[in-house]
């Protein structure tokens, strides 16, 4: 167990990580899981207690934006049929830490790239977002689940630039999606990783509490107050620099 002075710093960590990523419908497994690794913790506790986390803020998450009229279920549903049980086999296999970062970290600062031109490049005359094909839309749904499970990510992070770059759907809809994305497969993936359930630290409830609190405000900021360009300005500087922390640890 980390000493007091470290678990309350990952605490305020925790609260400000997850204010950032829910105000862009993210409910921060990578950031929760960059700042675990720089305090030394270990991989097997990093990853049940990012998803559960996760499942915190994305709770809060998908009410705020239910309530806010932006989710829609049509535009969730084809993601998560699939997603849900193959999140469940992602979460049952445990890579060894020289692999999972690295993988984790490449996947992110790919993912802040691609988003991050469509921001520069595409704000002007974009077109319309039209309905992704049903079976592509499963199939991702799918892969995303997989490698979020694995990852210990939720899939948010992952599902939001695909759709995006799609254009599938539009930003404020897209953050809803990711959202509820997040809640269906972290709980998905921690019940494949039950196993490493004993790893969780003494002092989760507290980071939970931590975690809700940033979840509701960023939340609430992210779906009444901010623009469509500065969400999707802040989600690809979130990747980056969680990816980035993520292949330097």
């Amino acid at each position: 167990m980390l000493p007091f002075d470290e678990n309350l710093g990952l605490g305020v960590l925790i609260l400000v990580t997850a204010t950032l990523y829910a105000s862009v419908g993210q409910a921060g497994a990578t950031g929760y899981l960059a700042v675990m690794g720089l305090a030394g913790l270990d991989p097997a506790v990093m990853k049940p207690t990012a998803l559960a986390l996760n499942i915190v803020v994305a709770l809060i998450g998908t009410a705020q934006f239910w309530r806010a009229g932006l989710f829609r279920w049509r535009n969730f549903y084809p993601f998560g049929v699939l997603g849900f049980p193959f999140s469940i086999l992602g979460g049952a296999i445990h890579l060894p830490a020289h692999a999972y970062y690295p993988i984790v970290g490449a996947l992110l600062l790919i993912a802040a790239f691609q988003l991050a031109r469509p921001a520069r490049q595409q704000d002007a005359g974009k077109l319309p977002p039209a309905a992704p094909p049903f079976f592509l839309s499963l199939l991702t749904g799918a892969a995303i689940g997989f490698v979020s499970g694995v990852t210990g990510t939720g899939g948010g992070v992952f599902l939001a630039p695909v759709i995006l770059l799609m254009n599938w759907v539009e930003i404020r809809h897209a953050a809803a999606v990711t959202a509820a994305y997040n809640l269906l497969n972290s709980v998905a993936a921690l019940l494949g990783a039950y196993a490493t359930l004993r790893a969780l630290p003494p002092v989760l409830p507290w980071w939970l509490v931590a975690a809700a609190i940033g979840g509701a405000i960023g939340a609430t900021f992210g779906n009444r107050y901010l623009p469509d360009k500065a969400l999707r300005h802040i989600l690809a500087a979130l990747l980056a620099v969680s990816g980035t922390k993520l292949i330097l640890f």
